[in-house]
Formats: C-alpha cells, sequence, structure tokens
C-alpha cells in the first residue's frame, strides 16, 4: 500500500464518526429547569437565566439578540440555534466570523465536523489535513472548499462597501440557491429576514476569500467590494433605536459580547436619549472574572456602562454545550414564541 492511501485510509479513520446536533423539539426540558430552580449553584442560575429568556419572548415589545462566540457550533448546537431563528424566538444575531462561516456556512454548504474519538499528535493531523477544535475535527480540504466559495461569492458583487450583514445576507441567498442543509443558521436567517453582523468577520474563513477578491482585483487594476465594520456598528445600533425594548440571549463572550451591549452608548452619542439599556440580558460563559478579559466581565459591571439593565440578568458559569440545550428545550416548549411577532429587521435595510 503507498504512502498516500495509507494516509487516506488513516484520514478516513480519524473522520469517521459525525457530530450530531442536538435537536431541542425531540425533549422537553421543563421538568429539568424546573427542578434545578429547587437547587443551588449553576443549576440555579441557569433555570433563573432560562425564566429570563422565556421573559424576553412573552414580552410582546421585546427584541431578542442572540450573541454567539466560541465553537458550541461545531460542538452540536448548531441546529438549536437554526431552531431558535426558525421558531422565531431570536430577532437578531451578533456571532464571531467563526461560528457563522466555518461552522454554519461550513455545514450549509454539506460539510461535517466529526468526533475526535483519539487526539494523535497534531503534527500527524497536520500532515492529514485534520484541523482540530478540542475534541472535534474539520477537514481542511472541506474547509477551502468554504475558502473559495467566499471568494466566488464576492465575485458576483458590485464593487462597494458592504457590512458583514449584507455580506452575510448574501451567504444565506447563496446557501438557498446551493446549499445542501436545510437547517442552516445562516440560510434561515436569509429565509426569515434575521439580520446576521459578525464584527471580526475576517477572522474566519472569509478572510482568505476575501483577500484573493482584492488582490486578484488589485492585480487586474479592477475595483472590488469591502467589508465596512463602521456600518456594521450603525446599523446595529439603528436597529436598537427602533426596536426600544430588548433582550440579550449571549453564550460566550468576546467581541460580539461588547458589541451589542454598545449599541446603548452608540445611540446616546448619536442624540438618542430616550433609548433604553437592554432590559433583559443573560450569558452563559466559563471565563474567569479574574483575568481582566472583556469575555467575563459581568452583567452587572456592564450596569455601570449604561449597557444593561441590573434588575433582568444572569450569568451562568458553564460550558455552553451542556447547558443551552436544556435552556433553548424549555423554551421551546414552554411556547411563548407562538404568539411572538416577527420583527424582520433585516428589511430595515432592503
Amino acid at each position: 500500500m503507498t504512502d498516500a492511501a495509507i494516509n487516506d485510509t488513516r484520514k478516513a479513520e480519524l473522520l469517521s464518526t459525525v457530530v450530531e446536533h442536538v435537536d431541542i423539539t425531540s425533549f422537553d426540558a421543563r421538568p429539568i429547569i424546573d427542578a434545578m430552580g429547587k437547587m443551588s449553584f449553576t443549576s440555579r442560575d441557569l433555570a433563573r437565566a432560562t425564566g429570563i429568556y422565556n421573559d424576553m419572548l412573552a414580552d410582546p415589545d421585546c427584541t431578542i439578540f442572540l450573541v454567539i462566540a466560541g465553537s458550541t457550533s461545531a460542538g452540536g448546537c448548531m441546529d438549536a440555534y437554526a431552531e431558535l431563528v426558525r421558531s422565531g424566538m431570536v430577532d437578531g444575531i451578533v456571532a464571531t466570523g467563526a461560528t457563522i462561516v466555518d461552522m454554519d456556512f461550513f455545514e450549509g454548504l454539506g460539510h461535517k465536523h466529526y468526533q475526535a474519538l483519539e487526539v494523535p499528535d497534531d503534527d500527524t493531523l497536520r500532515s492529514l489535513l485534520i484541523d482540530r477544535i478540542y475534541d472535534t475535527y474539520i477537514d481542511e480540504e472541506d474547509l477551502q472548499h468554504v475558502d473559495h466559495t467566499i471568494f466566488e461569492i464576492a465575485e458576483t458583487l458590485e464593487p462597494r462597501p458592504y457590512s458583514s450583514r449584507a455580506f452575510i445576507r448574501e451567504m444565506g441567498k447563496y446557501l438557498v440557491e446551493h446549499g445542501k442543509k436545510e437547517n442552516s443558521l445562516v440560510k434561515l436567517a436569509y429565509e426569515h429576514d434575521v439580520p446576521i453582523f459578525c464584527p471580526a468577520f475576517v477572522d474566519s474563513s472569509a478572510g482568505f476569500g476575501l483577500v484573493k477578491h482584492q488582490v486578484d482585483a488589485m492585480k487586474a487594476g479592477k475595483p472590488y467590494m469591502v467589508l465596512d465594520a463602521i456600518a456594521d456598528f450603525r446599523e446595529l445600533t439603528d436597529i436598537k433605536i427602533k426596536a426600544g425594548t430588548t433582550g440579550l440571549l449571549m453564550i460566550g463572550g468576546g467581541v460580539p459580547k461588547n458589541f451589542i451591549q454598545d449599541t446603548v452608548v452608540c445611540a446616546e452619542i448619536l442624540g438618542h436619549d430616550d433609548v433604553a439599556v437592554h432590559k433583559y440580558a443573560v450569558q452563559i460563559t466559563v471565563a474567569d472574572v479574574r483575568d481582566g478579559a472583556c469575555s467575563s466581565s459581568t452583567l452587572q459591571e456592564a450596569a455601570s456602562w449604561g449597557k444593561v439593565n441590573t434588575g433582568i440578568e444572569q450569568m451562568v458559569f458553564a460550558e455552553a454545550g451542556s447547558v443551552l440545550p436544556l435552556l433553548a428545550s424549555d423554551a421551546y416548549h414552554r411556547g411563548h414564541w407562538k404568539g411572538r411577532a416577527k420583527r424582520a429587521w433585516a428589511k430595515l435595510f432592503a
């Protein structure tokens, strides 16, 4: 057997067990959450956070933002996020580029994430073109298909500035026409007019495709499309101004968390002194508050900046993949979403 054949066999062995995404509609977590509410520590925190999310859904005036950082999409929560969009349980999304491009759009094109049943030497993984996220594998060759697809989308666009929301909408349109997965967050957001913002969009596979688009255009002496990060901030602030009452369901922290919270301050700077702080806020994170990182700054701390309400907030210090399915399943089965009006905030920019 040749070395190439041996490597192909080894790669197939390592990429043999697909990550199966949790289906929050298939089980009812209400009894578990109710029981946790009578416990202590993180269990009670999660029950209270779930109650706050249900309050957001029951409030007819509340626009809900789903805020995602980290790798929960790759780890099995991808379909849960998609269901929140399909059922009208979120009205806007702020996320990392990895969440939207490397994970969701990646699977939307028909690729998969795989469970690492063993973790060999990472140099070995590199030689087999396998990328690792903790105990999850991605085929690098599949990821390069994402890079090229982003390049193809950019090539079709008028050479002008685009917010990440506008470009991601083009990605959703592409998946409607060419996608291989019904449960794609990017695709469903496009279909339901739920805007997605990625304030650090090029920190993902999209960056490679967009750099190639720009370099090729420069070599040919042609104009090219560019991403406008200021437009991201302006558009998201526009939604906050028009939405009034808002709630945040935040998974992880980082740039997406700070970006959505800063819309309150930005609105004030623009002269909208009547814009309220985010009324409801939930954050699920494992970040330690002692390291000075923004990802772990508590919601109480954010109140000092005039960003969130101190009365209806809850921090949950837990690995999100282990608790988000319970929170989302509880909210799905309580059914407050069934009476919600869909905001369709993407139409604001049509």
